[in-house]
């Protein structure tokens, strides 16, 4: 198998953070499914984006 730049590699867009990214060999089989482009933007889905929920500005002191 020959080296591939990266820049010949899949992009996708990620679902949470909306950064590109690109194929990773651990992504090899499941490729058309991956949304994300890390962890950490997995588990943030459900949370929608990085906001204050209403009522932590008081927890502040504001």
């Amino acid at each position: 198998m020959r080296m591939r730049k990266k820049a010949d590699l899949p992009r996708k867009t990620c679902a949470a953070c909306g950064r590109p990214f690109v194929w990773r060999k651990a992504w090899a089989k499941v490729w058309d499914e991956v949304k994300y482009c890390s962890d950490r933007c997995r588990r943030s889905r459900k949370a929608g984006p990085a906001t204050a929920s209403p009522g932590t500005d008081r927890l502040r002191g504001a």
